[in-house]
């Protein structure tokens, strides 16, 4: 067992961020141990730091977009080697045996998939995430990052990537194909470099003219601005896919216009409030609404090799490790250009 610096909230007051002594385990045969040289910063690590106090009940280390360097590997293992550069995302252990795992879908595994924190893992200890100097993983959940790619910048493709690829590529999007993307953020601007290198024709459905500029930076080929129903009349019948990446309510019979025949709306922005539409919305296009998970670690290795391939990039602000409180509060405020990833250097 190996004693380690972290990161550690007990509360959700994110004031109640500090340094901490956590304990990795001993490598098994088939495990990989990684130095942990960046994290981004996920508005779902946020969501959990604020139900400490009301769902969790014990102190969370977050942290679920990491990337680093192999510093040790189990007998067992033969993909990795030290020296590697590579990445942990949001799931570090599943069944292994249930048709979802042995298609590669292990975030629906039929157990459970274990998740890299916050969760117990399957011997009862709760998982403690990426805000911390290193990690041991089971090697099937380690994923190679493409030296294209830098590990600051690979790290948020680990989550924000692949809950925006997913879908993209579930839906066959590609030469021909008009998506729309709704919002410009952590999401977003990766949906929109992904949409675009895909060979999708890409229009950008925002509220204000402030990202116009950034928007056509990422590849889109339109922008618009949707504040009246005349708006979205003006638009109707457009496109074929429709990502949402804004976690908010939404007017969705307004959006559902959109679409043409046999058109797709998908979520992958998720709010805890209700949405609602009228089925008349999608029934005379034969219209379909759905949602996306992540997606499993073939696919994410895909990702992040069509990303390295094709220039797909977030873009990032670093902090330090002491940083984190105000950059969980710049996100809440809507004050971050694109995601913020965390020197991990910073951690002494």
């Amino acid at each position: 067992m190996r004693e380690i610096q972290a990161l550690q909230a007990d509360h959700s007051d994110f004031k109640s961020f500090h340094h901490t002594t956590i304990v990795r385990r001993d490598l098994r045969a088939d495990d990989v141990a990684i130095d942990v040289k960046y994290c981004g910063i996920c508005h779902s690590d946020i969501a959990q730091v604020e139900g400490i106090d009301d769902v969790f009940k014990h102190p969370i280390v977050p942290g679920h977009e990491i990337t680093g360097i192999v510093s040790a590997i189990g007998s067992e293992v033969k993909d990795f080697k030290v020296g590697d550069r590579v990445g942990v995302g949001c799931f570090i252990d599943s069944c292994g045996k249930c048709k979802y795992c042995l298609a590669g879908q292990e975030q629906f595994c039929e157990k459970g998939y274990v998740s890299v924190f916050n969760t117990p893992d399957y011997d009862g200890k709760v998982t403690e995430g990426g805000y911390s100097q290193s990690l041991v993983v089971k090697d099937h959940f380690v994923l190679h990052i493409p030296d294209a790619l830098s590990l600051a910048e690979a790290a948020p493709l680990l989550c924000a990537g692949i809950t925006t690829y997913n879908p993209l590529v579930r839906y066959h999007i590609g030469k021909g194909s008009k998506v729309a993307i709704i919002g410009l953020g952590g999401l977003g601007h990766i949906a929109v470099q992904f949409a675009n290198k895909l060979g999708a024709e890409v229009t950008v459905l925002g509220h204000s003219d402030s990202k116009r500029a950034e928007a056509a930076q990422f590849g889109a080929t339109s922008y618009e601005i949707l504040r009246k129903d005349e708006d979205f009349d003006r638009l109707a019948g457009q496109f074929d896919f429709i990502l949402n990446t804004a976690a908010i309510k939404l007017n969705l019979d307004n959006y559902l216009k959109l679409l043409t025949v046999n058109g797709t709306f998908c979520f992958v922005g998720l709010t805890m409030e209700e949405q609602q539409f009228n089925l008349f919305s999608i029934f005379n296009k034969q219209g379909t609404i759905t949602v996306s998970n992540v997606g499993g670690i073939p696919m994410t290795q895909d990702m992040l090799n069509f990303a390295a391939a094709h220039d797909v990039k977030p873009q990032i602000e670093m902090v330090g490790i002491d940083d984190v409180p105000t950059a969980y509060q710049r996100i809440i405020d809507s004050d971050v250009h694109y995601r913020f990833v965390i020197d991990m250097e910073t951690l002494k």
